[in-house]
């Protein structure tokens, strides 16, 4: 396995006629890697920061999966007396139909649907994604990001993985041992590799036209990209 590249090779999730028992488990085991790792709290803190204290405000998930980040959001701003309208996009029925399952986000507006392919009323102040962007080639991430400073009000923000040899292998080992899903045993790894180094978002960034986007390392082994609009 090299790091120098980014992999191409297409994880298990990716493809059709998953059962849906094994796609539920899958995002079980992720919603525990999300919040143990730390990617849930990189996900509150983003929108943290360009919520500005707001009391009001919406929010929309592409490739929401699951909703493990939505519920994250949503709980932070049930402690902090926020109004929270949200948002799911994902092109999975099953999917979204395990989201709807989650009592917590019983309001959600969920849409089954290419993201592409979506056209609000009222566009999001904040869009975002968490381990979305490593499942696409350059090219469409360069329309994805132009896509999420388009249609969100205030700005967005991304969350994936950093490419690296240890990440690599320590998800490696970690869900050999203790995962029961043989998507998470397959796909985690490859994620890694599928994913990016910081130089390489950059370059998206400045691709997609986003300069005041900054692109920042978080542990363990993320990346964070942000983008606020001016006047926001």
């Amino acid at each position: 396995m090299t790091f120098s590249r980014r992999s191409y090779q297409k994880e298990l999730l990716d493809q059709d006629e998953i059962p849906f028992a094994d796609i539920q488990q899958n995002m079980k085991e992720l919603d525990f890697i999300n919040t143990w790792l730390g990617g849930h709290a990189i996900t509150v803190a983003a929108f943290k920061l360009l919520s500005r204290g707001k009391k009001e405000i919406s929010v929309c998930e592409i490739g929401c999966g699951g909703g493990d980040n939505l519920v994250a959001i949503y709980n932070w701003c049930q402690k902090k007396h926020i109004q929270l309208l949200i948002t799911g996009i994902d092109i999975k029925e099953e999917c979204i139909d395990y989201a709807k399952s989650r009592k917590t986000l019983s309001s959600t507006t969920w849409i089954t649907n290419d993201y592409k392919k979506v056209l609000f009323d009222t566009k999001p102040d904040i869009i975002f994604s968490s381990l979305f962007c490593h499942h696409f080639a350059d090219e469409e991430l360069i329309l994805q990001i132009n896509w999420m400073k388009q249609n969100s009000k205030i700005g967005f923000f991304i969350n994936d993985l950093h490419r690296n040899f240890l990440a690599y292998h320590s998800i490696k080992l970690l869900t050999r041992l203790f995962s029961k899903s043989y998507l998470v045993k397959s796909d985690a790894p490859l994620s890694v590799a599928r994913g990016f180094k910081r130089n390489e978002l950059k370059r998206l960034c400045s691709e997609a036209r986003t300069g005041k986007a900054t692109v920042t390392w978080k542990w363990a082994f993320r990346y964070l990209i942000m983008y606020e609009h001016e006047g926001a």
